[in-house]
């Protein structure tokens, strides 16, 4: 069956990995016709984050606001100022980030694009948010705390929170869910995660999936491993019992 030339393109965490996200973009592409999607989390942890925000912002790609880039203006703009605040944005990959700046100043060029990332995209039949959402709160009543950060409550829902719209995430490496190994996608009750792990080094996948299509790009970040498959061949149907199960067990 021959592709679909006009495309949605929806690329998973990247934190801070630019040559491994131009190997990714020169494999899938884009085209003038094709729409771009980033699930949020350009930064922290990889070596050049400040290339990959020029890279999206520069092209116009379309980015959610990922728990990283939500700490990073929580402190450099005032909302949290605590040394225990500021330790862990470092602890979490900030000083990568930091580094990538020449003189380690992050312009307000780049920070006020920042502030303007959504925190969730509605694209009819497919709904783009970088975590998840609350389950047991209508969508008026999430806040970025559930977009950015939700895990197992989210995860362990036993049907889908739309009935019409499938949801695509990242925030949570794949293979954190049980059964799901380095590289394979991880799918749940109206959810699907494309986190696959880019600075992880269990994993190093960085991925991009074309909802268009169905098919998965991927590219390693160690060894530079670039492969193509269809969406099925790639991906893995969690078991949501187990990650309740789970989240009982830290919450007991």
């Amino acid at each position: 069956m021959s592709e679909i030339s006009q495309r949605r393109i929806v690329i998973g965490d990247v934190h801070g990995h630019y040559e491994g996200l131009m190997t990714l973009m020169e494999a899938i592409a884009p085209g003038s016709d094709d729409q771009v999607y980033f699930l949020g989390d350009l930064i922290d942890r990889g070596p050049k984050s400040a290339q990959v925000i020029d890279f999206v912002k520069n092209n116009n790609y379309a980015c959610l606001l990922g728990n990283h880039e939500q700490m990073l203006l929580s402190i450099l703009t005032g909302s949290q100022t605590s040394s225990s605040a500021m330790q862990a944005w470092l602890y979490g990959g900030g000083q990568a980030t930091i580094a990538s700046y020449e003189d380690a100043h992050i312009p307000d060029e780049h920070l006020d694009w920042l502030k303007t990332l959504p925190l969730y995209i509605d694209l009819g039949d497919i709904w783009l948010t970088h975590a998840g959402l609350d389950p047991e709160l209508s969508l008026a009543e999430q806040t970025a705390e559930q977009f950015c950060w939700i895990r197992d409550e989210f995860h362990s829902i036993s049907q889908p929170y739309f009935c019409d719209k499938l949801i695509i995430i990242g925030h949570t490496i794949t293979f954190t869910f049980p059964g799901v190994t380095p590289g394979k996608l991880a799918q749940g009750q109206g959810w699907l995660d494309i986190d696959t792990g880019a600075y992880h080094p269990r994993s190093g996948w960085l991925t991009g999936l074309d909802t268009t299509n169905n098919l998965i790009y991927q590219v390693n970040m160690f060894n530079n491993c670039l492969r193509t498959l269809p969406l099925a061949e790639g991906v893995v149907m969690v078991d949501t019992y187990k990650i309740a199960a789970r989240r009982h067990k830290q919450r007991a």
